[in-house]
């Protein structure tokens, strides 16, 4: 009932940044909690950062300081601007959603989008 579409991953130098972009559509009745994890070759996906529906933050210490997650209700679409990247940031970056689907609230999760941090 809600797809996920990522966009704004690629090659980037350590040091640059990205801005990452997903947007929801689908039939739902409001996005709650929504947010970026990632995940690496051979790791477990992590969470990145998540901001509830009404603008409270939550960041990975490991992003704390170079990230900043933001979203868009009018557009249904959530950001996630990152800055000061190192390699050590290379990952499969999903999205994830928390909807409101009639009276009942489900999860989901884009396909991804790859950034990739040379050194």
């Amino acid at each position: 009932q809600v797809q996920l579409v990522e966009s704004g991953g690629g090659l980037v130098q350590a040091g640059g940044s990205l801005r990452l972009s997903c947007a929801a559509s689908g039939r739902f009745v409001s996005l709650n909690t929504m947010g970026w994890y990632r995940q690496a070759p051979g790791k477990q996906r992590d969470l990145v950062a998540t901001i509830t529906k009404g603008g409270s933050t939550n960041y990975a210490d490991s992003v704390k300081g170079r990230v900043t997650i933001s979203r868009d209700d009018a557009k249904n679409t959530v950001y996630l601007e990152m800055n000061s990247l190192k390699p050590e940031d290379t990952a499969v970056y999903y999205c994830n959603c928390n909807a409101l689907i009639g009276m009942l609230t489900r999860n989901y999760w884009g396909q991804g989008t790859q950034v990739t941090v040379s050194s």
